[in-house]
């Protein structure tokens, strides 16, 4: 059975002493959480006191983005180097609002989570369509195209450290979720591209998280969905008591 993995995407959100409350909240909230693996993404400038104070916890810190070089004269990014000298794990690769907003493309997000790997980090790479797509029926056209160009070249040995992130754009802060039936249609979906580009054993072994207006009330009905293997969690990650409930309904038979 894969383990469940819960991350909080802390977006552009909290300032010092807040990210401070939440971090040392969701340590205490979660002390000896071990059957679900957590992840916290909290913006640049908070990863090494988050690293800092979750050293022991069992709870992993990701960075939300990377770029592809490991140094340079890139002004405001951020390396794959410079995240791992910190101690972080994990990064997000490809979120739908750095594809809206700041022109990510899959051949950028390709290079990317190469970067990622290279420097050892796990990535989790998103893919989903967005409002007008899932109207006009090409939710499925969208998500291979994204999971293909996202995922061109890696070996099976590489999708060992990658966690797919289905974000259906439409479900992202709009308070709008995907039923655990169109979750779980996708989800499955996913894992029959994988099996196609890589084989049986590395689609059954990858996990796929759901993100989209995941809340502790909705957490458990989703997780229960037979290929869907955790979430992505954006707003209500900003608040201990939510995320700590979110973990801890999508633990199985908890």
């Amino acid at each position: 059975m894969r383990k469940k993995i819960i991350a909080g995407n802390w977006k552009m959100f909290k300032t010092a002493p807040e990210a401070v409350e939440l971090v040392e909240g969701l340590k205490k909230e979660l002390a000896g959480m071990n059957a679900v693996d957590v992840v916290v993404c909290p913006p640049f400038v908070h990863l090494s006191k988050a690293v800092e104070i979750l050293s022991g916890s069992g709870i992993a810190v990701g960075g939300q983005n990377l770029f592809w070089e490991d140094s340079g004269a890139f002004t405001g990014e951020i390396s794959g180097t410079m995240l791992t000298s910190y101690g972080v794990k994990y990064v997000i690769i490809g979120h739908s609002e750095r594809r809206q907003y700041f022109g990510e493309t899959n051949e950028t997000v390709n290079k990317r989570l190469r970067a990622a790997l290279k420097n050892g980090l796990k990535a989790i790479v998103c893919v989903g369509e967005n409002l007008a797509e899932r109207e006009g029926g090409k939710t499925f056209d969208v998500v291979q195209d994204h999971v293909k160009g996202s995922l061109a070249g890696l070996t099976k040995e590489d999708m060992l450290k990658v966690t797919i992130a289905y974000e259906p754009v439409w479900a992202i802060g709009t308070g709008k979720t995907a039923t655990s039936a169109q979750a779980q249609e996708v989800h499955a979906f996913i894992r029959d591209i994988l099996q196609k580009m890589f084989d049986k054993a590395t689609a059954d072994a990858t996990r796929i998280q759901y993100g989209g207006s995941v809340k502790p009330e909705n957490a458990a009905e989703l997780m229960s969905q037979k290929d869907v293997d955790g979430a992505l969690v954006g707003g209500a990650c900003l608040k201990a008591d939510s995320f700590t409930a979110i973990v801890k309904n999508s633990v199985p038979n908890s």
